[in-house]
């Protein structure tokens, strides 16, 4: 019983010592986002990791998802004979709900999962530590670019998700279903505002942001050698995956309420 006490007692500590660091790492980096020197070339690299290096694995997942969802969706509007609204339907939900979600877990998966690689083995190697002794902020240096870089590409495969994922719905939906083209374009152009866009690109901004955080935090704070990086990178993506879908249901609970 003593051991289970102590054990239980050490997991809260743990806890809410990881919250504490990961609130004031968020604090810091917001400080030095608004702080000389900017450093627009790592700013440039890191967009292109997190942005162009998911490119692909985004527009697969959002062409499949469009197709999988409309044809689903026709299946099951058929029992009430409204195909029409297959279009409406999927550009809804990718527009409100998979869109910015499935743009997230995809980029935590890559780009969060190889940050916290890249952070962990500068940690364990000591190299964070260099910065310092060179008179570099660590945090503006290698956690700054990442953060802002999240914060802008994320929206934008979310935006090219929902693009894809609109034309794999319409070539199942027209092609493949034979759904009338000018009904498919008319009831989605009727039903889709851009209050829907807008509030899509609003999650993808807190998931980018939230994503890129928990890798950063995760390889800035890793220990223990090979073995840490890999428990820090495995965490990364898991933490991240969650805090993303929990986060999902508050912005939809404010936004839509």
């Amino acid at each position: 019983m003593k051991r289970a006490i102590s054990d239980l007692g050490q997991t809260v500590i743990d806890a809410t010592t990881a919250v504490g660091q990961a609130t004031l790492l968020t604090i810091e980096t917001l400080v030095w986002m608004v702080r000389p020197p900017y450093r627009f070339r790592l700013l440039f690299q890191a967009m292109e990791f997190v942005g162009v290096g998911s490119l692909f694995i985004v527009l697969l997942t959002g062409l499949f998802t469009g197709a999988v969802f409309a044809l689903q969706g026709a299946v099951a509007f058929r029992l009430f004979n409204a195909e029409s609204l297959v279009g409406s339907t999927v550009a809804l939900s990718l527009a409100r709900e998979l869109s910015p979600v499935l743009t997230g877990l995809m980029v935590t998966g890559r780009a969060g999962s190889g940050i916290a690689t890249e952070l962990g083995t500068m940690r364990v190697t000591e190299q964070i530590d260099a910065l310092y002794t060179m008179a570099v902020n660590p945090v503006q240096y290698l956690i700054v670019p990442r953060f802002i870089a999240g914060l802008i590409m994320v929206p934008v495969l979310s935006v090219l998700f929902t693009m894809v994922g609109m034309l794999g719905a319409y070539f199942v939906g027209v092609v493949l279903l034979h759904i009338d083209q000018g009904i498919f374009i008319g009831k989605t152009r009727w039903f889709v505002d851009p209050a829907d866009l807008s509030s899509g690109l609003i999650k993808a901004f807190f998931f980018g942001g939230i994503l890129t955080m928990v890798g950063c935090y995760k390889g800035y704070y890793a220990s223990g050698g090979a073995r840490g990086v890999g428990v820090a990178t495995t965490q990364a993506v898991v933490y991240g995956s969650v805090l993303i879908l929990v986060a999902d249901y508050f912005l939809t609970a404010a936004m839509f309420e």
